[in-house]
């Protein structure tokens, strides 16, 4: 009989408002060789659920006998074509002053009179005008900010950097100059994970590893802040937040602003570590060995192409029936028991796991806690009489969103998965049409929206949706999945019970 903690007479059961609205990406990588082994992709197709689930468990089968082109049929069977690809217009970030329209050419000429004359208001001016006739406008974009340096006005132009590289972080000439207005500015952990996250998302940039260097070099930096922090006994309010709940008492346990500081020198393991071991020991966790192993199989196939030498994935599975999941610091990724449930396949789970993956690898959750924008409440009188801790991670910028859809996609476009698995997971998602969305949903783009940009996005590059599904071996995890759910649900119901007398 498969085994779960969380056996203590008042539990917390947990829920991560961490929707599954997340896109597929940008960057297509050349797919793995690699024969998928599962046995149980043999054996002759067993009834389905639906004719297509059938079709596709079918497909997997023949593909895993060799017979490429029939799989692929019968994958194509059971998922058509998309029926139109959107078109959206992107701006993309440019350099020459002549593909500027005629008002921006005039507010450029202006700047640059207003900068030759040394007229600061001038030049501000034109340049925010021309920043809103020309976002994309990069020359532009760089003078604003160094006027507003110039200005020692650095509030100011962190927000103008921090919506230039949301909307056009591809650029190298943007992020170079980011960087160094980083460093310059002694902000090194933004440096850092600048640096980081443009190496990781441009795998193949002729000064990817320049980019890796900086990022090294500024976190050393940043710990050397840090450091200095320590040995002059002067602790800013570094943590807030989740972080600054934990400090009084719930998640990490009572610590203080030294030791909260050097936690963060320790790097982002030690502080997913801290939070990870914490919610091992109060929630009710899957331990069924044969479920645990199905799951690190797929999220080692997919962090090879993130680096797996940079943490130590974990992978953890919450024995609850939401379909959620949420990724710590460090490489500490946890699902909920409901994400398996409503997975139809393998591909769609590896397709949630490839975005999680992603925020841990791109420092997503680090670059929070520093921020103060994990957080964490108490919520009481949740339905059916539980009382319930909620660990709410729901100030994933829309940039961050972005990034992880971008490398979450190519490292699901890399592996031996469909890629369209998180396609079909929100669409999946959206056909529950829940009247009471998770608190995720309202920091992030609409269920429609990102159905659409994922749809988009698997056109203009090509992606193979029609490959190994994971039909066979997913539904017989499902069913260790069930009985471990409906054990624990009658575990609470007996506890109520004896509550109640």
């Amino acid at each position: 009989m498969a085994e779960f903690k969380g056996t203590r007479r008042t539990k917390i059961l947990w829920y991560g408002h961490l929707s599954l609205l997340l896109a597929l990406g940008l960057m297509p990588m050349v797919r793995a060789n690699e024969l998928l082994e599962h046995e149980s992709i043999l054996l002759p197709e067993r009834p389905a659920a639906d004719a297509d689930l059938q079709r596709l468990r079918i497909g997997d089968r023949l593909l895993g006998e060799g017979d490429t082109s029939a799989a692929k049929d019968y994958y194509q069977q059971a998922k058509p074509p998309f029926a139109s690809a959107i078109d959206v217009e992107i701006l993309e970030p440019i350099s020459d002053s002549a593909a500027l329209s005629p008002a921006g050419s005039v507010y450029w000429r202006n700047a640059q009179q207003g900068i030759e004359q040394d007229l600061a208001k001038k030049t501000l001016i034109s340049l925010d005008l021309l920043m809103a006739e020309s976002p994309n406008f990069i020359p532009g974009r760089i003078a604003q900010l160094q006027q507003l340096q110039a200005a020692d006005d650095i509030d100011t132009a962190n927000e103008s950097l921090a919506q230039a590289l949301d909307n056009y972080g591809q650029s190298t000439e943007l992020m170079t100059f980011g960087i160094e207005f980083y460093q310059t500015t002694e902000q090194w952990l933004e440096a850092s994970l600048a640096a980081r996250q443009f190496a990781i998302l441009n795998p193949d940039h002729p000064q990817q590893a320049e980019f890796t260097a900086i990022a090294d070099e500024s976190w050393e930096n940043y710990q050397s802040d840090l450091r200095a922090e320590l040995r002059g006994n002067t602790f800013a309010n570094i943590l807030t937040g989740a972080i600054g709940f934990a400090l009084t008492g719930n998640l990490l346990g009572p610590i203080t602003a030294i030791e909260s500081t050097a936690l963060l020198l320790q790097g982002e393991e030690a502080v997913g570590n801290r939070i990870s071991k914490n919610i091992l020991e109060v929630a009710p966790m899957v331990e069924d060995e044969e479920v645990l192993a199905y799951i690190q199989t797929i999220g080692d196939r997919l962090t090879t192409f993130v680096g797996q030498d940079r943490f130590n994935y974990e992978y953890h599975i919450i024995l609850d029936e939401q379909l959620n999941a949420f990724a710590l610091p460090g490489g500490k990724i946890f699902l909920y028991a409901g994400a398996i449930l409503e997975a139809r396949s393998e591909a769609e789970l590896a397709g949630l796991l490839s975005h999680e993956i992603a925020h841990a690898a791109l420092s997503h959750g680090f670059q929070l806690v520093t921020q103060g924008n994990l957080t964490a409440n108490i919520a009481s009188n949740i339905p059916f009489g539980r009382i319930a801790t909620s660990l709410v991670v729901s100030k994933h910028s829309r940039n961050m969103e972005r990034q992880a859809d971008a490398l979450g996609t190519r490292v699901l476009a890399a592996s031996p998965y469909a890629a369209d698995g998180l396609y079909n997971l929100t669409v999946t998602l959206k056909e529950q049409d829940s009247p009471s969305p998770p608190v995720w949903f309202s920091s992030h783009p609409g269920i429609e929206e990102r159905i659409e940009n994922i749809e988009n996005q698997i056109v203009q590059r090509n992606y193979d949706r029609y490959t190994f599904e994971g039909v066979t071996r997913h539904q017989e995890i499902q069913e260790i999945i069930r009985e471990l759910v409906q054990a624990e649900q009658k575990r609470e119901e007996a506890e109520a019970e004896e509550r109640d007398k």
